[in-house]
């Protein structure tokens, strides 16, 4: 079923990141460019290198020039996800372009790619919570805590996973229809961010 092979990547990504363990480390895809794992793969490093980026921003120490420079790499890396989510339902588009959706066919309220991404970030918990539930430094309430909070994400991860495949059946059987929209962010736009058309204008 396609959500456990994107689980199965995002673990790949997520292991591979943490052996180096630096938002700075050159990224390699080990997938063929042209295929599906190519785009899962480097959607899950993206989200990655981001929670690290999101972690590090929060030090209450950070220098603030260092935090601006961090705060432009966040909003790069926000910008590289969507566009990542948009290739990915590029991808289901394509695949099942020849359907014909029944006439009692509904839209769903998010597209697959959105689903993987929310599957992604999961993915994400998941590994930084078993962390922590296997901490030897922390207080045994920190440790139970964090393995009573693993087996709800393990359960949300069933239920998402099981949700991706069912919307991904009912698309193929036409029981449910692909509408994609741009997500048309407006604060990277020099004409739709009224401080950047100010500050170019200018």
């Amino acid at each position: 079923m396609f959500s456990e092979l994107a689980f199965k990547i995002f673990q790949e990504s997520i292991i591979e990141y943490h052996i180096k363990d630096d938002v700075y480390q050159s990224f390699s895809n080990p997938y063929a460019q042209d295929s599906i794992e190519h785009l899962l793969y480097r959607k899950n490093w993206i989200d990655t290198v981001q929670w690290h980026y999101e972690d590090i921003i929060r030090d209450p120490e950070i220098e603030p020039n260092s935090a601006l420079t961090l705060k432009r790499k966040i909003d790069a890396s926000n910008q590289d996800r969507t566009d990542l989510v948009e290739y990915i339902d590029s991808y289901f588009l394509s695949k099942y372009q020849s359907v014909e959706s029944k006439e009692t066919a509904t839209i769903n309220t998010e597209s697959p790619a959105w689903a993987i991404d929310r599957l992604s970030i999961l993915a994400l918990k998941v590994y930084h919570m078993k962390e922590e539930a296997t901490r030897t430094d922390a207080s045994p309430e920190h440790v139970e805590k964090c393995k009573a909070k693993l087996v709800v994400l393990l359960e949300q991860r069933t239920d998402l996973s099981t949700a991706i495949n069912q919307l991904l059946a009912d698309i193929e059987s036409g029981k449910k229809y692909m509408k994609v929209y741009k997500q048309m962010k407006m604060y990277n736009d020099d004409e739709l961010n009224p401080v950047l058309r100010k500050t170019h204008k200018g």
